[in-house]
């Protein structure tokens, strides 16, 4: 299967369980405030790294600083797991599990794509992040958020 469809099958696929977690379970129960914070922050791990995709040459330098950028995210999405364990239900759970080996084949799908030069889905799934980042960041942290739980 050619490059281009298997990496927008791990975008989609990474996007469709997010989505899950996002708009089934959190909205099922009580976000604590280190999750409203931490999420988007999660989020932002993700969209450095693809952004130097976008923006830079793939020289050995900007390749070096993706890839640690990339496994800096792979550890930072996990700092959750303790206030996971507390507050999601084993489906959840599994859910993130899924997502966790999920999230270094997205950064191998997008290391591909830069080293292709096919940018244009590379910017499609940075509006999507970004789009993402902004909904996380202004729907659980706004005056308008839910009741947050105590951590």
């Amino acid at each position: 299967m050619p490059l281009v469809p298997l990496a927008l099958l791990v975008f989609v696929l990474q996007g469709a369980f997010m989505a899950v977690d996002e708009f089934g379970f959190h909205q099922r129960r009580s976000v604590p405030r280190w999750e409203r914070i931490g999420h988007p922050l999660d989020t932002l791990t993700v969209l450095a790294p693809l952004l130097i995709a976008i923006l830079l040459p793939p020289t050995a330098m900007w390749m070096a600083i993706f890839v640690g950028g990339a496994a800096f995210s792979c550890l930072f999405i996990t700092k959750d797991e303790w206030v996971h364990a507390r507050y999601c239900v084993p489906g959840e759970q599994w859910l993130h599990a899924v997502l966790f080996v999920l999230h270094p084949v997205l950064f191998l799908a997008m290391f591909l794509l830069w080293m292709t030069d096919d940018t244009k889905w590379l910017i499609l799934q940075a509006i999507l992040v970004s789009t993402f980042f902004l909904w996380q960041t202004l729907y659980w942290n706004g005056p308008w958020a839910p009741k947050a739980a105590k951590p």
